[in-house]
């Protein structure tokens, strides 16, 4: 199989991954469940995880690194600690469900920053003419899942500091590839995934907390047993119930994985290889492509559309030759409204580490074949 959804899931991963997890199962029990071999085991662990990821996005305490279970996860607790019903939020037109979705239950008052796609400069003025003196919260993807696109964070976060605004980060498609600095940011909260960039598992994400959070979840920390509220100290305010130590071991070694590769390195191979893949993508009768004229605009994901093919058809088409891309709407249809393809909406392709320039010639391949048979 050639797999390209790696905006979804990195489904190669470094050998340590998995070694870690088979071990973990057998040898770690819970952290700060006992002072017997195995708890402390798990303590250690869990401890070199949250130093790892503190050490990879200059966080100043590994204690303000906290275990999710995905990027979601961590996106609600950031979104349910600074909002309440009514509050103003701005957004990017480029947001996942995973931000827009809570706003909405939440009863937020959603302002959309709208700019062209991939057009950092439009983007950043954008948020500039949103934030007003009722904001409460600007949350910003830091690259969109369906484009690639790299919204200019740094700016956005700039204009939070300037105006006080707490600032939530995104960082479900660019920890592991592209710079993600807490301190740099000045970031309330950053959440993002274990098992995309990071080449961890799937259930394990981080959120990295800038200031006071409050918990989703309610029970057992393993500290402070005689308080009926949760502690009030991070991160054990945030972790309530038994951590998932097979996940937090293999996103352990994910997390060294990136940190040995460098995040420069990755970025520069994942470009090397969907850049040329995109212009012969362009070269291909009745194929549009999404890609930017700045490569510094669009990171690790490309998309196209081939007229007179639905892209769902499409998506099973490569599949069926194996080939896995992701068809669809990608759960983002405010970015597709953004780039005007919410009706049709596009074949996505992303990459990772472990793949090739063999592998996306191959694909390109398989779309000519596809784009000479539509109807």
């Amino acid at each position: 199989m050639i797999y390209l959804d790696s905006a979804a899931t990195t489904l190669q991963k470094p050998p340590a991954v998995a070694r870690a997890m088979a071990q973990a199962v057998n040898r770690l029990a819970s952290p700060g469940r006992g002072g017997h071999a195995p708890a402390m085991a798990a303590a250690e662990t869990a401890f070199r995880c949250r130093q790892a990821a503190a050490e990879l996005f200059q966080v100043e305490n590994p204690e303000q690194v906290v275990f999710t279970s995905s990027a979601t996860h961590g996106l609600n607790i950031a979104i349910h600690s600074l909002l309440r019903p009514g509050d103003a939020v701005v957004i990017s037109g480029y947001e996942h469900n995973a931000v827009t979705r809570p706003l909405h239950a939440l009863g937020a008052e959603v302002r959309v920053a709208e700019a062209p796609l991939f057009d950092r400069a439009a983007q950043l003025e954008a948020f500039a003419q949103k934030l007003d003196g009722d904001v409460r919260a600007v949350v910003c993807t830091h690259v969109s899942n369906v484009f690639g696109f790299v919204l200019p964070v740094e700016g956005i976060a700039a204009l939070c500091r300037e105006r006080d605004i707490p600032f939530v980060l995104d960082a479900s498609q660019s920890a592991g590839c592209l710079p993600v600095r807490m301190g740099e940011l000045g970031a309330a909260f950053i959440a993002m995934p274990g098992h995309k960039g990071l080449y961890g598992p799937q259930g394990t994400g981080l959120l990295l907390c800038g200031g006071p959070a409050e918990p989703l979840l309610q029970g057992g920390t393993g500290s402070a047993s005689a308080l009926q509220e949760m502690p009030a100290f991070l991160p054990d305010r945030l972790e309530a119930g038994t951590h998932n130590m097979p996940g937090i071991a293999g996103l352990l070694e994910g997390i060294r994985f990136v940190r040995t590769q460098g995040t420069e390195r990755i970025l520069a191979h994942e470009r090397r290889l969907l850049r040329p893949a995109g212009e012969a993508l362009e070269g291909i009768p009745g194929v549009t492509v999404f890609q930017a004229e700045d490569p510094a605009a669009q990171a690790g994901v490309l998309s196209f559309r081939v007229e007179g093919v639905d892209c769902e058809a499409a998506g099973e088409a490569l599949g069926a030759q194996g080939i896995a891309v992701r068809a669809g709407l990608h759960c983002a249809p405010l970015a597709h409204r953004s780039a005007g393809t919410l009706e049709s909406g596009a074949v996505r392709i992303s990459v990772s580490a472990f793949n090739t320039p063999r592998e996306l010639h191959r694909m390109v391949q398989a779309v000519a074949r596809l784009a000479g048979h539509r109807k």
